[in-house]
């Protein structure tokens, strides 16, 4: 009897444990927003956070934009670094609980995309090549915007 018990309990926790990562982990806190993207459910401090670093991004890709121009592949490289995936590292834990896995995803490609960049840029120097990873990680920006919207969270 009390095996059977202890066994249904360890199911019982499976399935929380489970539900709670699904929860967490992959859906993130979404709902349908009304222009067709998928909303995700912020607080105004992480809402503002998470529009910060985009904002940051763009201010890179200026940056990058003017470093090409110049003929200037040091002034590329610091920029693309200053996003690379080192600065993903501040993003509290309550706010990556609350982003959906397919934009966690997205986010740290894009990350990625720019650390390559800053590595190409320095180590190669090959101005095409950096207008071609440029124009992949405005994909990805282009993508992400396409898909999700940041609104407050419902009230209670």
């Amino acid at each position: 009897m009390k095996i059977r018990l202890c066994w249904v309990l360890v199911v019982l926790l499976l399935l929380l444990s489970g539900g709670l990562a699904y929860k967490f982990i992959i859906q993130g806190s979404v709902g349908a927003a009304s222009d067709g993207r998928i909303a995700i459910y912020l607080e105004q401090s992480e809402r503002d956070l998470v529009l910060k670093e985009m904002r940051t991004f763009l201010l890179s890709v200026q940056q990058i934009t003017v470093g090409l121009n110049r003929d200037n592949l040091q002034q590329v490289a610091q920029a693309a670094r200053q996003v690379g995936t080192a600065a993903a590292g501040g993003v509290p834990g309550s706010l990556t609980g609350k982003l959906p896995i397919d934009f966690k995803r997205l986010g740290m490609d894009t990350h990625g995309k720019f650390d390559q960049m800053a590595l190409d840029a320095k180590d190669i120097g090959d101005k095409g090549l950096v207008m071609e990873q440029l124009s992949e990680l405005m994909e990805n920006c282009v993508a992400c915007h396409d898909i999700y919207r940041f609104e407050l969270e419902p009230a209670r």
